[in-house]
C-alpha cells in the first residue's frame, strides 16, 4: 500500500514503467489478501482446506488470479526494460503510457479469465475423479493447465529479456571503449541490471519452484487425504508462505530501490526563508 500511494502521489513517477510497478503492487496486494482469506478459513474450519468445499472456490480463484497477474506483470516489466534499452538509440518505437496501460489491461483480463475457470464449472465438486489432493476442489488437469505454461513463461521470457539487456549494455560498453569514451556509466548500469536479474531469478525460483513441485506431486500422487496428512499439507502451507514472501520482495527489488521513490517515501523537510 505504501508503494501504491507513493507512486500515485508522486508526479515524477507517472511513467510507463511506473505504471507497471504500481500494477505489480496491486497484484501483490491481492495475493496477500487472498492468502489471508484462505488462512482465516483454515483457522475457522481446517477440514474444508484439506478435503475441499464450495467455500474454497472463490478464495482459491482469487489467489490464482492474483498470482497469474503478478507473473504477467513481472514478464511485462522485463519486456519494457528490454525495449527501453534496445530501442534507446532508435526513434521508431518507444514505450509510452498507452502501451503500459494496454499491457496492464491485457494482464488482468487474462489472469481473470484463467483464474475464474473453476468458478465457471472447471472444478471437481461433484466428482472425485481427477480431484486435486492439495487444492481441493480444483481438478488436476486445471492445475497442470495453469501451472506448467505459466511457470515456463515466468522463467523463459525474463531470462531472455535480462540476458539481452546485459549483452546490449556490454556491447555498447565495448564500443565506447574502442572509441576511447568513458565507460563508467555503462559499467555501473551493467552491474546494476545483472544484480537485479540475479535477485529476480532467486526470488522467483525460491517462491514458485516449491509450488510447481507440489503440483507435479499432486498430479502423480494416488494417495488419499488422510494418508498425506499432516506432512504434505505443511509443505503446501510453506509454499503459500513463500509466494507471500515474493509479494514482499517485489517492492524491494523493483520499487524501493528507485531513488525517486525513495525520495518520495521520505518525510518532507521544512524549507527556510
Amino acid at each position: 500500500c505504501t508503494v501504491i500511494f507513493t507512486r500515485m502521489a508522486t508526479k515524477d513517477l507517472h511513467k510507463p514503467i511506473s505504471i507497471l510497478f504500481c500494477n505489480l503492487a496491486f497484484s501483490d496486494l491481492f495475493t496477500s489478501f487472498s492468502g489471508f482469506w484462505i488462512s482465516m478459513l483454515f483457522i475457522t474450519d481446517p477440514d474444508i482446506t484439506i478435503f475441499g468445499s464450495k467455500d474454497m472456490l472463490a478464495p482459491y480463484a482469487l489467489y490464482t488470479m492474483s498470482i497469474l497477474s503478478t507473473i504477467y506483470n513481472l514478464v511485462s516489466i522485463g519486456i519494457e526494460r528490454y525495449l527501453a534499452v534496445a530501442e534507446s538509440m532508435r526513434t521508431r518505437f518507444r514505450v509510452a503510457r498507452n502501451h503500459s496501460i494496454a499491457a496492464v489491461l491485457i494482464n488482468w483480463v487474462l489472469a481473470f479469465f484463467l483464474g475464474c475457470l473453476p468458478l465457471m464449472g472447471w472444478n471437481c465438486l461433484r466428482t472425485e475423479k481427477n480431484l486435486s489432493v492439495l487444492y481441493s476442489p480444483f481438478c488436476i488437469d486445471y492445475l497442470i493447465f495453469i501451472a506448467i505454461p505459466n511457470i515456463v513463461v515466468a522463467f523463459i521470457i525474463p531470462l531472455f529479456t535480462y540476458l539481452r539487456i546485459i549483452i546490449i549494455l556490454r556491447k555498447r560498453k565495448l564500443r565506447m571503449k574502442a572509441c576511447a569514451q568513458a565507460t563508467g556509466t555503462y559499467k555501473s548500469a551493467e552491474i546494476q541490471v545483472a544484480r537485479t536479474s540475479i535477485f529476480i531469478w532467486l526470488l522467483a525460483l525460491i517462491s514458485y519452484a516449491p509450488f510447481f513441485a507440489g503440483v507435479i506431486f499432486d498430479a502423480t500422487n494416488r494417495q488419499c487425504h488422510i494418508d498425506l496428512y499432516p506432512g504434505v499439507y505443511i509443505f503446501r502451507n510453506c509454499t503459500a508462505m513463500l509466494i507471500t514472501m515474493n509479494c514482499l520482495g517485489n517492492p524491494i527489488i523493483y520499487t524501493l530501490k528507485a531513488k525517486a521513490l525513495g525520495a518520495g517515501l521520505k518525510p518532507p523537510h521544512c524549507l527556510s526563508a
